[in-house]
């Protein structure tokens, strides 16, 4: 059978001790046909519970896991139930919501909340275009998918317009989901500058992440129409977080290259000519 009692679900398919394919690649290419039929929604088996399933042995079942682990198709850390990998996909050039977007991949959220209040931050002040002792509204916390790290994160607001959410609950709630629901305000446009970074030892710590483990450093200035109403700076795992750029014709492709030239020493193009030619 290919469903399991006609619920659409795919049934485990059986190994061939007999065939051609060694009995971890029938297994790993099985696991691959169950996971692209949606399969493994609510969580994803453990060794033992696969090596029962499939009546193979533990090691044929970690050799299958392989390749899954190293693509990060699958989570699994010794001692841990392996898990399927949700891979946060950031669209470039339009305001988006982390919180919506671990939402739609269908796996459950929270934050740990490190600080809460009222803060005097003259960089943070700078950047929203206030002046040095203006009071702002500062958020620092964790952002969990499935009880796993994701993103540090630290948002600054002036606390003239976010100060009525000081009493919001950001364990389970999302910063912009609160301004617009506390202080009526929808960011509508802004900037963002990402780059990779290496996470000092605290926050590698608080993302789970290995001593040469990367992330995404993620700086945001968001606005309201053209008002300054928040700044931002998240720290995500680079093993979960990818961004997604969409290109249209030759327009789109020449501002591919103004902003990589925005962000690297390239030669003038006579000279980039004369260098590419010689290669």
């Amino acid at each position: 059978m290919d469903d399991a009692a006609g619920s659409g679900i795919p049934a485990p398919r059986p190994v061939d001790r007999a065939g051609a394919l060694p009995l971890w690649a029938q297994l790993q290419g099985d696991l691959r046909r169950r996971l692209a039929a949606g399969e493994f929604g609510e969580h994803f088996p453990g060794e033992l519970e696969l090596a029962d399933v499939y009546g193979v042995s533990r090691n044929t079942v970690r050799e299958a896991l392989r390749a899954l682990r190293a693509e990060g198709t699958v989570i699994a850390q010794r001692g841990r139930r392996p898990q399927l990998n949700a891979t946060i996909r950031q669209p470039l050039g339009t305001p988006y919501s982390l919180y919506d977007a671990i939402e739609a991949t269908g796996y459950s959220q929270r934050g740990v909340v490190h600080r809460l209040g009222e803060v005097r931050d003259s960089s943070a002040a700078a950047r929203l275009g206030l002046e040095a002792r203006e009071p702002l509204f500062h958020l620092e916390r964790l952002r969990l998918i499935d009880s796993e790290p994701l993103a540090l994160e630290w948002i600054w607001s002036p606390l003239s317009i976010a100060g009525p959410l000081l009493a919001a609950d950001f364990s389970v709630r999302g910063f912009y989901d609160e301004l617009e629901a506390r202080a009526g305000v929808q960011i509508s446009a802004g900037s963002e500058h990402l780059r990779a970074v290496v996470p000092s030892a605290s926050e590698r710590r608080y993302l789970g992440l290995g001593r040469n483990g990367a992330a995404f450093e993620i700086e945001r200035l968001g606005l309201a129409g053209t008002q300054r109403v928040e700044w931002r700076r998240t720290l995500v795992r680079g093993d979960r977080f990818g961004v997604v750029a969409e290109f249209r014709g030759p327009r789109a492709s020449r501002a591919g290259l103004d902003l990589l030239a925005g962000t690297l020493p390239l030669p003038p193009p006579d000279q980039a000519q004369s260098s590419t030619s010689g290669a």
